[in-house]
């Protein structure tokens, strides 16, 4: 049995007045097995955060496009990647006088290996079956109390200051991008890229537990709609991509029309 992809973005606008996230699956142009995919945040205030989240995506496609194996290394694509939207957000606030910011997490697929980098609170859970294998630590005040001992994990889901973020892509100070890879890779491994507008509703255990259930497609369905109903109204823009590595028949080519078999002698 060979190992195949089942993935599935998804995004819903929660109770907000504007879309300001941008997911987005993309396979390499050229290249058979590579995938991108990236899950933006934008903030600041009417059209800023979109036009920042959109910059994001756009800079990821662009690399993406121009990325070779050979030459770059995942790590250098992912940052530069980030880097260059973070130049490029920063310059939009002098045309646009706005404020504008992103979070971003992307997560590079290629044979036998698989890259994340992430900067601010959009998140990337690596799951096995429904077991969590490790996540993304958020660039936030509240991860930063959390690391130091000073408020329980319990604390850290309800604190007034959950959404205060240390790092982001456009602001003033350089962005904070932490990156990661694993090439241990099986069947029943999946990937959850989502902005803070779905993990806030969900905890490890449940997540994964959704995830593994259910298809990719249906499992952003489900999370979607779960998110809606606990947010009661006051929900975030939801935003997720979730890429499953299942098992796929290997079918034999047919023999040609009018072949027969020679007998042993």
């Amino acid at each position: 049995m060979a190992i195949g992809i089942d993935a599935c973005a998804a995004q819903h606008q929660g109770d907000r007045k504007e879309q300001q996230d941008r997911v987005a699956i993309l396979p390499h142009p050229r290249k058979r097995g590579i995938v991108l995919a990236v899950v933006a945040d934008g903030m600041g205030g009417h059209t800023g955060g979109a036009l920042a989240a959109e910059q994001v995506l756009h800079t990821a496609k662009n690399n993406l496009d121009q990325y070779a194996i050979a030459d770059d290394g995942p790590h250098h694509m992912l940052e530069h990647s980030m880097r260059e939207a973070h130049t490029m957000i920063k310059a939009s606030r002098f045309m646009n006088e706005m404020d504008p910011h992103s979070t971003a997490v992307m997560l590079l697929m290629q044979p036998g290996q698989v890259t994340w980098g992430h900067c601010g609170d959009s998140r990337l859970y690596h799951f096995r079956g429904d077991k969590l294998l490790g996540r993304t630590v958020d660039h936030s005040y509240v991860e930063h109390l959390l690391a130091s001992g000073k408020i329980t994990a319990e604390q850290a889901l309800c604190h007034p200051n959950r959404n205060v973020l240390l790092a982001s892509l456009g602001g003033q100070d350089e962005p904070k991008i932490t990156l990661d890879q694993t090439t241990e890779l099986l069947a029943g491994d999946a990937f959850v890229l989502c902005s803070d507008g779905l993990w806030g509703y969900f905890s490890d255990a449940e997540l994964g537990s959704l995830v593994a259930g259910h298809s990719a497609r249906q499992a952003c369905e489900t999370l979607i709609d779960m998110a809606r109903k606990r947010a009661k109204g006051g929900g975030d823009n939801v935003s997720l991509a979730i890429i499953k590595l299942v098992e796929v028949e290997v079918k034999k080519p047919a023999p040609p029309t009018g072949f027969v078999p020679r007998p042993r002698q």
